[in-house]
């Protein structure tokens, strides 16, 4: 079992070495007894500037019926800062993991996995804090360098830090459409992350996890006002 721990009160600085540290304990390869039953996706929004909303869905890897769909709603102090989300929205994250029965084998998380200034995006981080596999797929480029894809699905080109070494990838999910960012969070690679994420990104330009995570989110922060 991981034993990474530490405590989420923390000041942007001490997150920021926080994750440096935290960035040695990444495996960057799938475990040899990886089986894919089940794939969670996850969402975070903020219906009001201080309320974190967190929907977490969980499907069938072959099928994508539905077996459990959870969520919290919960007061967020910490403020967003740009390369630190994950000390925004993990803790509300970890509360919604916490309702769950079943145990997903990967996780599909909107937001950066190693393809981050200190290589450990919300993907990774709690990719570590559970010790799964876990996959960031962003819709915005954070950090590193690429050439852009070409325009049809499937097309992809490589995202690389600023010592040339590859972090992620920049796929083309639909023809003549933005493309997302991918990068692995821990336990897999980028080969893998790369050919999950467009396994699952079937009809629309983000994989099915998230987006219907995503979906979720919008229908509930609605009650917060209701």
């Amino acid at each position: 079992m991981n034993n990474v721990k530490f405590d989420w009160e923390l000041d942007a600085s001490t997150a920021i070495a926080l994750q440096k540290r935290l960035r040695s304990h990444l495996i960057l390869e799938l475990p040899e007894d990886f089986e894919l039953k089940t794939i969670a996706g996850v969402d975070v929004s903020f219906p009001e500037p201080k309320t974190g909303l967190c929907v977490i869905v969980v499907l069938s890897a072959a099928t994508l019926e539905v077996f459990e769909l959870v969520h919290h709603f919960m007061k967020i102090d910490f403020p967003y800062i740009s390369g630190l989300l994950s000390f925004r929205e993990g803790p509300i994250f970890m509360k919604t993991h916490a309702k769950l029965k079943s145990k997903p084998d990967l996780y599909f998380f909107d937001g950066q996995g190693i393809a981050h200034p200190r290589g450990l995006g919300l993907a990774s981080h709690m990719g570590l804090l559970l010790n799964k596999p876990s996959i960031g797929v962003a819709k915005s480029h954070l950090y590193g360098s690429y050439e852009p894809p070409g325009p049809v699905k499937g097309q992809w080109s490589p995202l690389k830090d600023y010592n040339d070494n590859t972090i992620g990838a920049v796929l083309r999910t639909r023809t003549n459409k933005k493309p997302v960012f991918i990068s692995p969070g821990h336990l897999i690679d980028v080969k893998h992350s790369l050919e999950l994420t467009l396994k699952y990104a079937i009809k629309y330009r983000i994989p099915e996890p998230t987006r219907l995570a995503h979906i979720w989110t919008q229908k509930l922060k609605r009650t917060i006002s209701t």
